[in-house]
């Protein structure tokens, strides 16, 4: 018996880790510019695997300059990822909305069916206050500690960004009539860096003056893949102190998969010229249900050894 017991550390050490209550793995919500994503895309292998492999990090994503017409590129991508791992994933996803006929774009959530669903959505009617006017989402999912929320995406127009950003106060308060639900959280390529909103220009924006609102990507953080710029153009903003008690401290950042997969910046590139943007909620409960039980087991390992 003797043989065994340098495990015995070890083994308490990860009992206790487990019996001290860490929550149910972590829900992740996610938003990517996808750059012009249509059929041909699709049809290349490598940026099909590459989007694959970031989506299936995520709960849910919001995938925004979405081309295609017909649906094509999007029902490709669904089906490449309920092949690539044990999760089913559906979409939703808006009609296209653009400046001309040659410049139509949808936004579209990604999400696994089996840790959340989509109860109802609301397309923004008032298009002369967006280019493309945003997509609301609103979810369900047991896994966080919410569980009812809403998602509200928006692909910024580069020149009309501020405007549009200004505007987005006047679609939360549609949002909450609607669903009489405060638990909602913007997020997508809002253009909110550099040149195209400047400090000043914040000063004007109610989502930034307005302090029940949290930007949770900083302001010097780069959503894009170049070296030549340094912007956030990418956000994610929640509204109130009950959803963000729901996220995990710190967890709001950019994914880098460039370094994450050791991409070449040809084959990043070939995808999209942003970077994703992610948070994660927490789970819904406490693993301390099953303590009793480890305890239990610890003890009686403890014993035996």
């Amino acid at each position: 018996m003797r043989g065994r017991a340098p495990c015995l550390p070890l083994l308490l050490a990860f009992l206790s880790a487990v019996v001290g209550g860490g929550a149910v793995s972590e829900f992740r919500i996610c938003a990517y510019n996808v750059q012009n994503f249509n059929s041909r895309k699709a049809a290349n292998f490598k940026v099909l695997h590459t989007l694959t492999r970031i989506i299936s990090r995520c709960d849910i994503i919001l995938l925004q300059e979405v081309t295609d017409s017909d649906g094509s590129a999007i029902k490709k991508l669904v089906s490449s990822l309920n092949r690539y791992e044990g999760y089913h994933y559906s979409s939703v996803s808006s009609s296209g909305m653009g400046k001309s006929p040659d410049d139509m774009q949808k936004y579209v959530f990604v999400y696994r069916t089996e840790t959340v669903k989509v109860t109802d959505q609301y397309q923004y009617p008032i298009q002369a206050h967006f280019v493309r006017a945003p997509l609301a989402v609103h979810f369900h999912s047991d896994k966080t500690g919410i569980e009812n929320f809403v998602l509200v995406g928006l692909h910024a127009d580069k020149d009309n960004a501020v405007k549009e950003m200004d505007r987005l106060y006047e679609v939360f308060e549609e949002v909450l009539k609607k669903w009489n639900n405060k638990n909602v959280m913007f997020l997508g390529d809002f253009q909110a860096g550099c040149a195209h909103m400047t400090r000043r220009d914040k000063k004007n924006i109610r989502l930034f003056a307005n302090t029940s609102f949290s930007w949770l990507i900083g302001d010097k953080m780069d959503t894009t893949v170049t070296d030549e710029t340094s912007c956030a153009y990418d956000r994610i903003v929640v509204y109130g102190k009950s959803f963000l008690k729901a996220i995990t401290p710190f967890s709001a950042g950019v994914f880098n998969y460039a370094q994450q997969f050791k991409l070449a910046r040809t084959t990043v590139l070939m995808v999209s010229d942003h970077l994703p943007v992610e948070v994660r909620l927490k789970g819904s409960a406490p693993l301390i249900q099953a303590t009793p039980l480890l305890l239990l087991i610890s003890t009686a390992l403890h014993s035996f050894l």
